[in-house]
């Protein structure tokens, strides 16, 4: 009796190590961005989480070779490649959105409500500690008027109530969305406008954004104006914008359940 040997086919060396490597880059990935989120974010401090992306193409430009590969010789690992392709692709898809932000959205940092006469930051002491001593600079005209065009309904907050209804209001809208109050100043003084400084930190990386609320009163009420300004980078993927409308939306809602 003749035993018949059976040879298996190797299994692809591309699509051993493309899942070798998505795994390391996938843990690479959510060390840095653990580390970006328990420290203040900087250019150079995002420096790992692009590294960590190198990784994540390489290992799916690994998988695609993989999958040549096994259709040219017929080897195994088509699970190990999917598996590599998939986890790779999950792990570009953050990137992707913010690319698709970056192209859809203006390159804006700053976006107030009032285009014309911006409210300015708070200059205290507190406000300088909680900023590093930053205050964000003012924006050029031709900026503002390609915010409006941007975003038509980051506009004044109207109000028929008091200044000082409306300052309570603003302070409370801005706990209530979880910023980190830094000063209030009630309506009054030669100004007559009242004032809230606030700083909002992002959820996933902790990004922090500065803002500045001023309270002016009306002959038929009052007037909420709102900026808020990035630290990090010249484009903020339209976060600001967002903040200001969930604010007002916050406004709106108090005001209805007054």
């Amino acid at each position: 009796m003749h035993r018949r040997l059976v040879f298996a086919e190797p299994v692809s060396r591309a699509a051993i190590w493309s899942r070798r490597l998505a795994w390391f880059a996938c843990a690479v990935l959510l060390l840095s961005l653990l580390l970006v989120r328990l420290r203040e974010p900087s250019v150079e401090r995002l420096a790992p989480v692009a590294g960590a992306y190198v990784l994540v193409l390489a290992a799916l430009g690994l998988a695609v070779i993989a999958f040549i590969r096994i259709w040219q010789s017929g080897h195994r690992g088509v699970g190990k490649a999917a598996g590599a392709m998939l986890l790779s692709l999950i792990l570009l898809a953050p990137a992707g959105y913010v690319a698709v932000r970056l192209v859809t959205r203006p390159a804006l940092a700053d976006v107030s409500t009032d285009i014309d006469d911006p409210p300015a930051f708070s200059r205290s002491q507190a406000a300088l500690t909680a900023r590093a001593g930053r205050v964000p600079p003012d924006v050029p005209a031709e900026r503002r008027r390609l915010q409006r065009r941007a975003y038509p309904k980051a506009v004044p907050i109207l109000l028929e109530l008091p200044a000082e209804a409306a300052f309570d209001l603003a302070r409370r809208a801005a706990l209530g969305l979880g910023w980190q109050v830094l000063e209030a100043a009630r309506p009054g003084g030669r100004s007559g406008a009242g004032r809230v400084e606030a700083v909002a930190r992002g959820r996933l990386l902790h990004f922090s954004e500065d803002i500045t609320i001023r309270i002016r009163p009306r002959v038929d009420g009052s007037r909420i104006d709102i900026r808020s300004a990035s630290r990090l980078g010249s484009h903020d993927l339209g976060a600001n914008a967002a903040r200001v409308a969930a604010f007002a939306d916050e406004i709106e809602l108090l005001v209805e359940n007054r």
